[in-house]
């Protein structure tokens, strides 16, 4: 090691003063030891487990907290859209500052701030204090759940133990939106709707003494790195409005005047979101990023299938309680089998297919078996059989477990360690978008289709079937689409010749 160093020569005497001791180097942070990477591996999950069975035990207990609290049918919707704007449009902004002030502290503040909102939830006695809730718990949602991803792919660098951790991570995120469903109903029945947010004050206690000793720390690259507040105002006002609107279309139309001015000023701001990071000096979002092919790719299928997916969900949900008639705990426990499956093909197979078969060869299969999937469900009778119409598609829902670790593993592949936040935000960002634009098209076109038959003469299951079929139709050629860009986009990269 070589260093530079004065001396200085005493003004009293000949002999001049001693040397200062070379500064000593600052010795890196020891590997973390395979158990220790387990235990925050857990804590990850278990947080993500938390946020993800929060979004859908909500839905199932809507009709008691309705009634319960007398809520209005439009301001019922804000129980779901204050959380998914908050969440939404601040992930970005989340991950970016996980990179620049650490990690470690984002996930922290990120998990107290969702189990302390969720209490207050819990406790909400009109309207107004759940919404406020709900708000703030997708603000801590937003924290936590931005910088999990590049936890994970700082803390697992080999490739392989890398790829098993993603499959954890993308099971939970799986997994836990159909258990929500069947535990929203247990304990809306059981109980009351109080305690679908009472759970999380355990889970969220124990994640946050497990994480301080098992998350690494990190100091973050510091504010200077990136304080762009003109960038991150612009980015988080745009997502807002254009997530806004977009969860709105439903009560206004797409192309009411509502609709279309936020989506305008929401297009508007992110239009100058984009020019200030091009000429900032240090941006909250470096464009270079996007010139990864993997990066952009990977966010575009995602974008995709997560709009036609999160919609099955809903639309699988809505066809059995309202065609089939069946009850809250009864469609949580017909739609468990789609949680196994996945989570028997994310944890079991996925990541050993991804290291034999390449992660883009993975994300296709897994596409095809979701694209298959919808295409039954676009043909489901309306006096169906469990067995024979609805369970195969559930078994078929095994294709997300193949193509969300796949997909995930190359969104991050292209991040620098200085950016994982960034990019674990970045990809989160448009799993939010994506879901909720699925929703309201796909929703509003089952709506659309309903009413029409219903006005031709059809009985009130045939038009609620035939509006179901229109958009599983459209979320099978939304994910038509995107196979055409991992084929395209997400090419294996050329390798050079051998000299």
């Amino acid at each position: 090691m070589s260093a530079t160093s004065t001396t200085s020569t005493a003004t009293t005497g000949s002999v001049p003063a001693p040397a200062p001791a070379p500064a000593a180097a600052k010795e890196p942070d020891p590997e973390p030891t395979a158990r220790q990477k387990r235990l925050a591996l857990g804590v990850i999950a278990t947080g993500m487990l938390m946020i993800i069975l929060d979004g859908s035990i909500v839905t199932v207990a809507m009709p008691a907290i309705q009634q319960d609290l007398n809520f209005t049918s439009a301001g019922l919707s804000w129980v779901v859209n204050a959380y998914l704007i908050a969440f939404g449009s601040l992930l970005l902004l989340a991950g970016r500052l996980g990179d620049l002030m650490g990690r470690k502290r984002m996930f922290l503040a990120g998990t107290a701030v969702f189990t302390l909102a969720s209490v207050l939830a819990g406790l909400a006695a009109d309207p107004a204090t759940l919404i406020a809730a709900r708000f703030l718990q997708g603000v801590g949602g937003a924290m936590s759940s931005a910088v999990s991803l590049g936890i994970l792919v700082t803390l697992f660098k080999e490739p392989a133990e890398r790829a098993k951790a993603i499959a954890v991570f993308s099971f939970t995120g799986a997994a836990g939106a159909s258990l929500g469903q069947v535990l929203g109903g247990v304990l809306t029945d059981a109980l009351n709707w109080h305690w679908i947010f009472f759970i999380n004050l355990p889970i969220g206690l124990a994640a946050l003494l497990l994480a301080v000793p098992a998350l690494p720390a990190d100091r973050g690259l510091g504010i200077r790195a990136g304080a762009d507040v003109t960038g991150a105002l612009l980015v988080t006002a745009g997502l807002m409005a254009g997530i806004y609107s977009v969860v709105k279309v439903e009560e206004h139309g797409w192309l009411s005047t509502h609709t279309l001015a936020f989506g305008a000023a929401s297009a508007l701001l992110l239009t100058a979101f984009v020019i200030r990071q091009a000429r900032a000096r240090t941006p909250l979002l470096p464009l270079r990023m996007f010139r990864s092919r993997s990066v952009t790719g990977a966010n575009a299928v995602q974008l995709l299938m997560v709009a036609a997916l999160f919609a099955f969900q809903v639309l699988v949900a809505l066809y059995l309680q309202n065609v089939r008639g069946y009850g809250a705990s009864a469609t949580g426990l017909a739609m468990l089998p789609a949680a196994v499956a996945i989570g028997a093909v994310s944890l079991g197979v996925s990541a050993r297919l991804n290291a034999r078969f390449g992660e883009r060869n993975v994300l296709l299969a897994g596409l095809l078996l979701l694209l298959a999937m919808l295409a039954l469900l676009a043909r489901v009778p309306v006096h169906s059989s469990y067995a024979l119409d609805l369970l195969p598609v559930m078994l078929l829902a095994a294709g997300f477990g193949l193509a969300l670790p796949a997909l995930t593993t190359l969104g991050m592949s292209g991040a620098r360690e200085d950016d994982a936040g960034l990019a674990s935000g970045l990809f989160n960002t448009t799993q939010q978008i994506g879901g909720a634009l699925g929703v309201a098209v796909l929703s509003t076109l089952a709506a659309s289709r309903t009413e029409r038959t219903l006005t031709e003469g059809g009985t009130r299951a045939e038009a609620l079937t035939s509006g179901y079929h229109l958009a599983f139709t459209v979320g099978a050629a939304l994910l038509a689409a995107a196979l055409v860009v991992t084929l395209t986009v997400l090419r294996p990269a050329r390798q050079a010749p051998a000299p």
